[in-house]
């Protein structure tokens, strides 16, 4: 038995949600820069610091990638979302700070991630159609 291959408007709307999430994530980032500066995140470990400043270029690259329909960004995508939700995950159980509100919908943002990075997979194996 043959697996079923979603339409390309399903194709488009996956593709769609991986860039509204991570054109999010990318946002809320520069948002946290341009208010706090060099003190972005103060409190928190530095390579806690470090790691979600970097979310700023890594969910911008994914976004870019995923634009273009390369494997990578579901690579980096894939990556990214994971360390991100282990990060956010571990520091709301050991020291608070974060919001139950962001890291439950990161999770469930993850969890789209898992569930689609397959028909994307695929998707972009093939080279897009001339236009």
């Amino acid at each position: 038995m043959a697996a079923r291959i979603p339409s390309v408007r399903t194709r488009r709307v996956i593709q769609g949600v991986w860039i509204l999430g991570f054109v999010f994530g990318t946002s809320t980032h520069v948002v946290d820069l341009v208010v706090s500066g060099m003190d972005v995140y103060a409190g928190f470990p530095t390579g806690v610091r470090l790691f979600w400043t970097s979310l700023t270029v890594l969910d911008a690259a994914t976004v870019a990638l995923i634009v273009v329909r390369r494997r990578a960004g579901v690579i980096l995508g894939v990556a990214v979302i994971l360390t991100d939700i282990a990060v956010n995950w571990t520091l709301f159980a050991t020291r608070g700070g974060l919001a139950p509100f962001g890291v439950v919908n990161q999770a469930l943002f993850a969890a789209f991630i898992l569930a689609t990075m397959r028909v994307l997979w695929t998707w972009f194996e093939r080279p897009p159609p001339a236009e």
